[in-house]
């Protein structure tokens, strides 16, 4: 079932009597990146995902984006939906909300999945790499910067052998609004380093990194492990940033185990 609220295009599945987890996308893409997931999951918990404002159906706006904003559409779902202590679940842009979200109000939630993420905020490189994307888009269009950027997330393994999926992957985004593109990269480049928070975390916590994932490595991704008490890390093997897609079956093993231990 879906609902537009807010300009936010939400979906849900599954008995709202249950467990909720919210499943958090990463940049370009939309809510439809988790449907193995949702699929996997549905029957046992109330799952809830979303596309974030500027992306798939949810309305771009002005573009003028920050994670606080995103953040703040985050609270609004679980109000809306009347979540109560919901799992959280982010993939890499939706990470960086997920980790604000939870330094902001984590009593309002009971678990966190990190998937392919950090917390550290932007390096100057990577301010400037966010600038030259900018620059492409109104270059060239959305269409040849999302080609670019999505194959780029996948392994070599998953271009050569799964080429229908990178299609359809590059497909669902090559449409999406121009300044929501650009409004989640000025949103991005923006954002807070929530690094100093995560030795603070009470929460028990799901890491898992594609294990060719070369934006965000395992390295990184280890380093947060380490500065999180209560966290268990796995590396997701023939996976590169989109661990979630490119191996479901690996990143939903980990994510059933995780959920067996949360207590509500």
């Amino acid at each position: 079932m879906n609902i537009k609220k807010n300009e936010i295009s939400i979906h849900f599945e599954g008995d709202d009597e249950k467990i909720p987890i919210v499943f958090i996308h990463g940049f370009p893409f939309d809510h439809h990146m988790w449907n193995n997931q949702i699929t996997c999951f549905n029957e046992n918990y109330f799952c809830v995902t979303y596309d974030v404002r500027g992306l798939g159906d949810s309305v771009p706006g002005d573009g003028q984006y920050t994670i606080e904003l995103f953040v703040d559409d985050l609270e609004m779902i679980i109000d809306e939906l009347k979540l109560k202590k919901p799992i959280i679940c982010g993939f890499s842009m939706g990470g960086y909300i997920a980790l604000r979200a939870v330094e902001k109000i984590e009593e309002k939630f009971s678990g966190l999945i990190l998937c392919d993420t950090r917390s550290g905020a932007d390096s100057n490189e990577g301010k400037i790499n966010r600038a030259i994307g900018i620059q492409k888009i109104n270059l060239n269009g959305v269409k040849s910067y999302v080609n670019e950027f999505i194959q780029n997330c996948f392994c070599e393994k998953s271009r050569k052998n799964k080429r229908e999926l990178v299609g359809e992957m590059i497909s669902r985004s090559e449409y999406f609004s121009s300044s929501g593109i650009k409004g989640c990269l000025l949103a991005m480049a923006a954002r807070t380093d929530t690094t100093n928070y995560l030795t603070k975390l009470q929460l028990p916590v799901l890491i898992l990194c594609g294990e060719e994932d070369k934006l965000t490595t395992p390295t990184v991704m280890m380093e947060m492990k380490n500065k999180i008490s209560n966290s268990e890390f796995y590396t997701i093997p023939d996976a590169g940033h989109l661990s979630p897609v490119e191996n479901p079956w690996a990143v939903n093993e980990h994510i059933d185990k995780f959920l067996k231990k949360i207590k509500l």
